[in-house]
């Protein structure tokens, strides 16, 4: 962290080449674009539950160039149990679903990245290099659907990891999910950046015919050059949008969310992504404001100093006006959308966009009364 404050008031003398040349490693130190290419961090920082610290550098002999880049690796998981449970006040649903822990997509602002210090990996590049499936997920699912305690609500899928991650095209383990919920007539609630999600238009569109599924498409951007730069292994903004449209027209709720949105930097972009949604068939919206809990900070401001050094200082103003003087602030009902004047602005200009094209003009509801609990394989008949 303080290493990256320090690079705050060097930046603007040292230049953007002397700066994007910089290897780093270990606590924070930036690792050279090769070994990195096609990710969204440029750090790897030891997880905060481990009790050494990593730290790489040049010993003289120049052996950082002969490392090996980054590679997706992808482990199985075997939990005992899919469904997770939340009681987070400001949050609408209490279960969920992660098929996946950690996201090739390299987002650099993921919120969701401090967990893979559970793992005792990085939140940084190993967060979205190496990752965990969860092949066991659709036989879970089945099972604590069948239990005799279980009361249906929507589940939720894709807000923490996204499901639709390009290691789903071949693992396909959210598409075996759906199978297991659209057999049980089961609602789902799904938010993704892909445009993967169309491969499962099929599934989709039957649940939704019966009021069992919608879709939420996040668009932090229209500008594919910093999208690419931010989120590098999402879908375009083109192609999420073209996903919108898919989606739409087969008859499945589609929303569109701004999210995150970066102030300084995207938040003008809020009603261009409002229209381009809507005009794609979208009928709800909502937005984030940017969260950076824990070592997300550091992986974002060192990706903002490399990639825009001239907004850097406002920006990070501009996001602590929000939170209170601080990076973040995890207070509920503030995490999400922000607090004081600027995150005011920003919401009412939300408010007044939506309100402009119609949207959340209707509350999507989804059904619980058809829901049939599955029935297993090694399950008994019912002799009556």
């Amino acid at each position: 962290m303080e290493q990256i404050e320090q690079a705050d008031h060097a930046a603007f003398g040292v230049g953007r080449a002397a700066l994007a040349n910089t290897v780093m490693d270990g606590s924070g130190l930036r690792i050279d674009h090769g070994r990195r290419r096609g990710r969204g961090a440029a750090i790897n920082m030891t997880g905060r539950f481990e009790p050494v610290t990593r730290e790489g550098f040049d010993d003289g002999w120049q052996s950082l160039e002969d490392l090996p880049p980054f590679r997706t690796d992808v482990q199985v998981e075997k939990p005992r149990k899919i469904l997770a449970r939340n009681t987070s006040p400001d949050i609408s649903f209490d279960r969920s679903i992660n098929p996946y822990r950690g996201c090739e997509h390299g987002c650099v602002y993921c919120f969701a990245r401090p967990t893979h210090a559970y793992m005792g990996l990085s939140p940084g590049l190993e967060f979205e290099s190496r990752l965990f499936a969860k092949p066991d997920a659709p036989r879970l699912l089945a099972a604590e659907l069948a239990a005799k305690s279980y009361e249906p609500r929507t589940i939720a899928i894709g807000t923490n990891t996204d499901p639709y991650q390009p290691v789903e095209r071949e693992w396909r383990i959210m598409r075996q999910v759906l199978e297991v919920l659209e057999a049980a007539n089961h609602p789902v609630g799904i938010v993704t950046k892909s445009a993967l999600v169309m491969r499962d238009i099929d599934i989709l569109s039957r649940m939704a015919e019966k009021g069992l599924a919608k879709v939420a498409i996040s668009v932090t951007t229209l500008d594919r050059k910093i999208s690419r730069s931010m989120e590098p292994r999402t879908s375009t903004p083109t192609k999420r949008l073209e996903a919108i449209r898919a989606l739409s027209d087969a008859g499945i709720p589609t929303s569109v969310i701004a999210a995150p949105v970066v102030p300084g930097l995207t938040d003008h972009e809020i009603e261009r992504i409002l229209d381009a949604g809507a005009a794609a068939g979208a009928r709800q919206a909502s937005y984030i404001i940017l969260r950076l809990p824990l070592e997300v900070a550091p992986i974002f401001k060192d990706w903002l100093l490399r990639e825009h050094p001239d907004r850097y200082r406002h920006v990070l103003s501009l996001i602590r006006s929000m939170r209170g003087g601080r990076d973040y602030d995890a207070e509920w009902g503030k995490r999400m959308k922000g607090s004081g004047p600027y995150a005011w602005q920003i919401g009412r200009r939300f408010e007044m966009a939506a309100r402009r094209l119609g949207l959340n003009a209707e509350k999507q509801t989804l059904r619980t009364d058809l829901f049939q609990p599955p029935r297993l394989e090694n399950e008994q008949l019912m002799l009556l």
